[in-house]
């Protein structure tokens, strides 16, 4: 597709928001050898893209100016580099193109092949685009304590923070699907969701049950996936068990300072700085 062009969404600097991009036509990016064009047909918005935007991680994000944000989407292969073995020009996939490289917003967009796996027919290009950060940022957080899916695990007393968001809608299903019992903080409009959806015990977060984030049952948590912002150490650590571990996955220098903390004491109950990635092991 060499002298193509493309329609595009792009942004030349931070702030602005919405009303900063601009739709603009660009060529069409080529494939390196281990890489694979996409003609994207869904892509997802994550909080982190316009944080990227708003200026947040700078002077790191984005490497330079303009800059065609979002890293999740899903579409059909068109063409792959000469590397690629395991995908072919006409497949369905679902990607996620990497914070560095964004690229989502746009018509076509260059994947490493790495990166990027088939879609099952009943799952559409708009529901797979939703998948990449928050769905494997739920499974790594569950599998920090050695979850399970196979129903041979141990179950454990797991608390989502935030549950009705995209993390936590993954995360109380991945966790039911594990055996684990799921205590759940939410809005009192998203209480009857997160019970659908599974969650054994629901806490609307700003009810004083729900601000002290103590189980209804009284059980103590093994995991904490916490999603939210806002909530103390100190909120927690009454609630941990023995050996109890918070994922937080919106961390501060405070987070990351009380992690280091933790593991310099040997501490037993720890907290954990979480930050989706391309490549994260789970």
């Amino acid at each position: 597709m060499a002298g193509r062009t493309m329609h595009a969404v792009r942004y030349n600097g931070y702030g602005g928001g919405a009303a900063a991009l601009e739709h603009v036509e660009i060529a069409v990016p080529l494939p390196m050898k281990n890489e694979v064009l996409l003609k994207v047909e869904a892509a997802s918005i994550n909080p982190a893209d316009w944080k990227i935007q708003k200026g947040m991680v700078r002077p790191f994000l984005p490497p330079k100016f303009p800059f065609t944000p979002v890293t999740d989407v899903a579409g059909e292969i068109i063409e792959i580099g000469s590397g690629v073995k395991n995908l072919k020009a006409g497949d369905k996939v679902v990607c996620m193109l990497g914070y560095w490289n964004g690229g989502g917003l746009a018509e076509y967009a260059v994947v490493p092949a790495s990166l990027t796996i088939s879609r099952p027919p009943v799952v559409s290009a708009a529901e797979a685009a939703g998948l990449p950060v928050a769905a494997a940022t739920a499974l790594w957080a569950l599998k920090t304590i050695e979850t399970k899916f196979d129903g041979t695990g141990k179950a454990a007393n797991i608390l989502i923070t935030a549950i009705s968001g995209g993390v936590g809608l993954y995360a109380v299903q991945l966790a039911k699907l594990a055996n684990h019992h799921v205590a759940a903080t939410c809005g009192a409009q998203n209480v009857e969701l997160a019970k659908s959806l599974g969650a054994d015990e629901v806490l609307d977060y700003k009810s004083p049950e729900g601000a002290s984030l103590k189980s209804p049952s009284g059980r103590k948590y093994e995991l904490v996936v916490h999603c939210a912002v806002g909530i103390n150490w100190s909120t927690f650590e009454p609630n941990l068990s023995a050996n109890g571990k918070v994922i937080d996955l919106t961390p501060g220098l405070r987070t990351i300072l009380r992690s280091a903390v933790k593991k310099l004491t040997f501490s037993k109950k720890q907290v954990v700085p979480c930050w989706c990635r391309p490549g994260l092991r789970i």
